[in-house]
């Protein structure tokens, strides 16, 4: 809003004063908009990109887009002076399948760092957990197709034990091995130290307060941290 007032304070002066400036010199207005339009557009092309491909809790579904974690991270970066821009892909709702569906038309836009946040709805849902493994395999895989350069991180998840002790032991188990087997980092549980904490969620129990985000923001800084130092 602020940048949009002074440039409203810009136009208004150009308007105001334009009847007495001379040929060259709004030719020498406009040469200096159109290089500074340049230099922005040239930092915004040097930015690293590190894109969050997930679901509500990446979205910061409940909560205004700016307290969700990956634009804490975000403010976290621009304070350290890095030349990182975070791309939010967060949709709630998402499974892995539908992520997995997805997943072409976001890979369009190239990532440096892709944190991949998906499961719990799986989860939740009680989709069979192969299918839930086989899903982030060719996630993971795509990614790694488009660009060999791409560092993944892998963000693990827990769910409550309603679909019985055994599934949600397996579940939990899916990011460890997955990230093992594909060499992948590990943030170990996004949500820990919010899970399960009634004041550090919403009604629904489950998606997380601006309180919650800070510290899942912590969690995933934790591990990202590395990659962008």
């Amino acid at each position: 809003m602020h940048k949009l007032l002074k440039f409203r304070y810009f136009l208004s002066f150009v308007i105001l004063f334009s009847c007495g400036e001379s040929s060259q010199k709004k030719i020498e207005d406009n040469s200096e908009i159109e290089n500074t339009n340049q230099i922005e557009n040239s930092k915004l092309a040097n930015n690293k990109t590190i894109l969050f491909f997930g679901d509500s809790l990446t979205a910061g579904m409940g909560i205004d887009s700016e307290y969700a974690f990956p634009a804490l991270i975000q403010a976290k970066i621009d304070s350290l002076g890095l030349d990182y821009t975070v791309i939010n892909s967060g949709l709630s709702g998402e499974t892995t399948a539908s992520g997995k569906n997805r997943l072409n038309w976001v890979l369009n836009q190239n990532a440096d760092i892709f944190i991949l946040e998906l499961g719990a709805n799986d989860g939740l849902r009680g989709i069979p957990l192969t299918e839930t493994k086989k899903n982030l395999q060719i996630i993971i895989d795509a990614v790694q197709q488009k660009s060999a350069e791409t560092k993944i991180i892998l963000a693990g998840m827990q769910i409550p034990p309603n679909m019985g002790p055994d599934y949600t032991k397996e579940f939990k188990s899916i990011f460890p091995d997955l990230a093992k087997e594909n060499n992948l980092d590990l943030i170990p549980f996004l949500l820990n130290g919010v899970a399960g904490e009634k004041e550090l969620n919403q009604e629904d129990g489950i998606h997380p307060t601006i309180e919650g985000h800070k510290i899942v923001s912590e969690n995933a800084w934790a591990i990202l941290k590395d990659f962008v130092k």
